[in-house]
């Protein structure tokens, strides 16, 4: 009961944020009780550091990355050629939007696509005069397809990396496994957002409101970089894979080469047009105290039983099948993730998969059921992720406000279907895979 109260009273303040005191902080401080009340113990915070630090250091370089690019026009350059690829048409526009943050998403992790995509679909929404509600569909659109669609590749997500690291899956045998299961997620998402808000999204749009492409370019030369920087790092990650090199080395030196790039050096002539201080300022660094703290506080609670008894319901799903055992684990997940968010419930769910005693095959399907029910289920509540937490203050500084009736509402409509067809096809995908 200690254990739980102290989770409830870190995650209320997370949620919550006070003012000045923010979410890492918050979790640092559950973590300090957590300590000073016995439920965890100093060993503890090497076990769990060894666990978060790799997954951490890599999503804040690759947000790094994000922003550079963001500040350089490179998503807003993305999106106008999408606008004009709708030629005017509505209907083919709200499929192209929902694909690109399906990319996004795919290589430069959710949070990137939630927050920095929305923010350029509304403004370009607005030029072309969509309506209040066509805005919303395509918002509530874009911030879905952000977590449904991070699925593909270990730098995809937080939980992925975090995930890959626990059970030592490489990266080339996660894509192996995911790649196909992703396109499947993207499809339904595709589907189940069309059929939900199609009669909101316009038959027609004006072109001649649009800007040019070209015009979004503010800095051609970390543009021109952008390309062969991103190819050369998919395959350092493919390749890295046999020296077990850590993700946030091979993302690091990415995100450095950027900065370099960015910020003229070795070029002093050369005008510097993207602000370096305010990206790095702008970067998660919060998000480093709160993998520590948030899993310190979810490691004693899954030592004082909670590992346990999910272990014991794995067990249980296990000797139902290997479809029952990979839908059940992922819906088991997702809930958790809706109730604790998403970070802390891979943690609870890897811990509790570890325990488990079921045939290799079936561990490897609750290994990524973990992972999707993680990724699409925390899109059944507002809290379920950190992500859809920062979209929603995002957007309410735009002046779209979405309660949390509104969101629930819309989450549990689009989610459970989503998730089901996911991971079916995980359930007949891996089995046909040589085993790793």
């Amino acid at each position: 009961m200690l254990a739980l109260s102290i989770f409830i009273v870190t995650l209320v303040l997370v949620i919550w944020q006070p003012k000045n005191l923010g979410i890492g902080w918050s979790a640092l401080g559950g973590a300090a009780v957590a300590l000073m009340t016995g439920v965890v113990q100093l060993p503890d915070v090497v076990i769990v550091w060894d666990i978060v630090w790799d997954a951490t250091f890599t999503f804040v370089a690759l947000i790094i990355i994000s922003l550079i690019l963001d500040e350089a026009g490179f998503f807003t350059w993305a999106a106008l050629h999408i606008a004009r690829w709708g030629n005017g048409r509505g209907h083919l526009l709200f499929p192209l939007i929902v694909l690109l943050g399906s990319v996004i998403a795919a290589f430069f992790a959710n949070d990137g696509a939630a927050l920095l995509l929305t923010p350029i679909v509304i403004a370009i929404l607005h030029r072309l005069k969509f309506t209040a509600s066509a805005t919303l569909a395509f918002i509530i659109a874009t911030g879905f397809i952000a977590d449904t669609a991070s699925l593909a590749l270990v730098i995809s997500n937080l939980v992925n990396i975090v995930s890959a690291n626990f059970f030592d899956i490489s990266f080339s045998r996660y894509a192996l496994v995911m790649v196909p299961v992703h396109l499947v997620s993207v499809a339904a998402s595709l589907g189940v957002l069309w059929l939900v808000f199609y009669r909101q999204v316009p038959t027609r749009y004006e072109l001649d409101e649009l800007d040019s492409p070209a015009s979004a370019i503010v800095d051609h030369q970390v543009f021109r970089a952008a390309a062969p920087i991103f190819i050369m790092l998919l395959i350092a990650y493919f390749v890295s894979g046999r020296w077990h090199l850590p993700f946030s080395l091979v993302t690091g030196i990415a995100a450095i080469a950027l900065l370099v790039i960015a910020g003229r050096f070795g070029q002093p002539h050369q005008p510097r047009v993207v602000q370096l201080g305010s990206v790095l300022r702008s970067a998660p660094w919060q998000i480093v105290l709160f993998s520590l703290g948030m899993y310190l506080v979810v490691y004693g609670l899954g030592q004082a039983g909670l590992t346990h008894y999910g272990a014991s319901a794995l067990d249980w799903l296990g000797e139902q099948g290997v479809i029952v055992a990979t839908v059940g684990t992922g819906f088991l997940a997702a809930v958790t993730a809706s109730i604790m968010n998403n970070m802390p419930s891979t943690l609870v769910g890897a811990l509790a998969i570890d325990q488990t005693q079921v045939s290799e095959l079936t561990r490897q399907l609750m290994i990524y059921a973990n992972v999707i029910g993680n990724d699409i289920g925390p899109k059944l509540t507002p809290i379920g992720s950190l992500a859809t937490l920062l979209w929603l203050h995002v957007l309410a500084g735009k002046g779209y406000r979405i309660t949390w009736g509104q969101y629930m509402k819309i989450g549990l409509l689009i989610t459970p279907p989503v998730l089901l067809v996911t991971l079916v096809s995980l359930a007949l995908w891996l089995p046909m895979l040589p085993v790793s």
